[in-house]
């Protein structure tokens, strides 16, 4: 059996030490792709949210920096409201092999979130109040904080997505009962002609109607 190479060891060990060092982490596809609860430093007006984080780790890690996004919405100058991506630029500039994991989530994003870099923004309306009228700014957060990053937040949006996923699953169930009520409605209705037929065409039809039948009724088949 081959060893891995010395980037895949050092990333499975840097995993490993931030599940260690009591972070909640959940793994999604493999130890590269993962998701973080993260919470907002006090003294800032981030304090008491929650942010559930995804991390990507490219190839190249440590030698290339990890790829971080917010799943659930915040208000900073440096974070794409709309997709969570935090700036490159922000990373690239601190990201060194030197680091690991968890100095992303007890230095790098503690940091970013109390002082954040409104000469770089990837929300320009962040980046404005922040500059020009920072106690808008400060409520604003809150007001993120308040609708999209609570512990009550996250399991409203918990559960709306369950429900989304279940009105799919019962959108696809529905579907395939009408195709089962359609064959079996042929089935009769060929039960019905094969009377009329004699015995024999009606063997013969049944047989045909249940082949049918069968075809149609087989399977077609979630830091």
């Amino acid at each position: 059996m081959t060893s891995p190479n010395p980037g895949k060891r050092r990333m499975n060990t840097d995993v490993i030490k931030l599940i260690e060092s009591q972070h909640e982490v959940t793994i999604l596809g493999g130890l590269n792709e993962f998701m973080v609860r993260f919470h907002g430093p006090k003294t800032t007006p981030y304090d008491g949210g929650v942010w559930k984080i995804r991390v990507d780790l490219p190839d190249k890690y440590p030698f290339k920096s990890p790829s971080i996004g917010f799943m659930n919405r915040i208000f900073h100058p440096n974070i794409d409201e709309a997709s969570g991506t935090v700036c490159l630029d922000v990373i690239n500039q601190t990201w060194t092999p030197m680091y690991d994991l968890v100095n992303v989530f007890e230095s790098f994003l503690p940091q970013l979130l109390t002082y954040p870099n409104p000469v770089d923004p990837l929300n320009g309306d962040a980046a404005a109040l922040y500059l020009h009228k920072p106690e808008e700014y400060k409520a604003k957060v809150r007001e993120y904080v308040k609708k999209y990053a609570t512990e009550e937040a996250l399991k409203a949006q918990e559960q709306h997505k369950s429900y989304q996923n279940g009105a799919t699953s019962s959108s696809s169930s529905g579907a395939s009962c009408s195709s089962d009520a359609g064959s079996s409605g042929s089935l009769d209705a060929a039960k019905g002609s094969s009377k009329n037929n004699g015995k024999t065409n009606n063997d013969e039809s049944s047989e045909s109607s249940m082949s049918e039948f069968e075809d149609d009724d087989a399977p077609g088949m979630e830091l």
